[in-house]
């Protein structure tokens, strides 16, 4: 396999990106100044050797606990709960929410084999634990089949808890991600949630 072979095929691995585009993406590349593809290369290597997830929350940073879990302006009795951590960014965009986070690293899926105990939920019980301040838990999953049966499970473990169970409301179009909602949607879906009830 050539050089551009390779480089394509990986380039199609990332999401959202097909065999076309990956070949446009390489070829690209290739018309660039050297120092340019290596200034590029050197960052995804950096990202790759710097950044990690919070022991506490599972959100992306250079730090552990990251600069969220850290900020003594969030409001601890606050936890908002999302599928991923680019899903933090999403809502941190609209400026709405103060609270902090905790990231699940996916969502339920039993056709593929995501149970509870592939995702960080054994985390988040021991978050609500042990005299923590925590009062309210907005579940901010994706209003997908998938996100919803996750929402739906979160209900249920946290039912024993002293904690208020809130559903982000719907606003988000079904089937569509966090992640490319834009700031009006996700805030107005914050400001509108709702206790979670059978």
């Amino acid at each position: 396999m050539s050089a551009i072979d390779e480089l394509t095929a990986e380039l199609a691995r990332l999401p959202g990106i097909g065999r076309k585009t990956a070949t446009r993406l390489t070829y690209f590349l290739l018309k660039q100044p050297p120092d340019a593809v290596r200034r590029l290369a050197q960052t995804i290597q950096a990202v790759t050797e710097r950044v990690r997830p919070c022991s506490t929350c599972g959100n992306l940073g250079e730090t552990d606990p990251c600069a969220i879990c850290t900020d003594p302006k969030r409001d601890p009795s606050t936890v908002c709960v999302v599928e991923e951590a680019s899903d933090i960014g999403a809502i941190e965009r609209t400026g709405e929410y103060r609270g902090l986070y905790h990231v699940l690293g996916g969502f339920l899926s039993p056709l593929d084999g995501v149970g509870p105990e592939d995702l960080r939920v054994d985390t988040l019980l021991s978050r609500l634990a042990n005299g923590s301040e925590v009062t309210e838990v907005i579940v901010a999953t994706n209003p997908s089949m998938e996100g919803e049966v996750t929402a739906t499970y979160l209900r249920e473990v946290l039912a024993p808890l002293s904690v208020l169970v809130t559903r982000i409301a719907l606003g988000l179009p079904v089937g569509g991600d966090l992640e490319y909602a834009d700031g009006v949607t996700i805030a107005r879906a914050l400001a509108a949630r709702r206790e979670m009830v059978d």
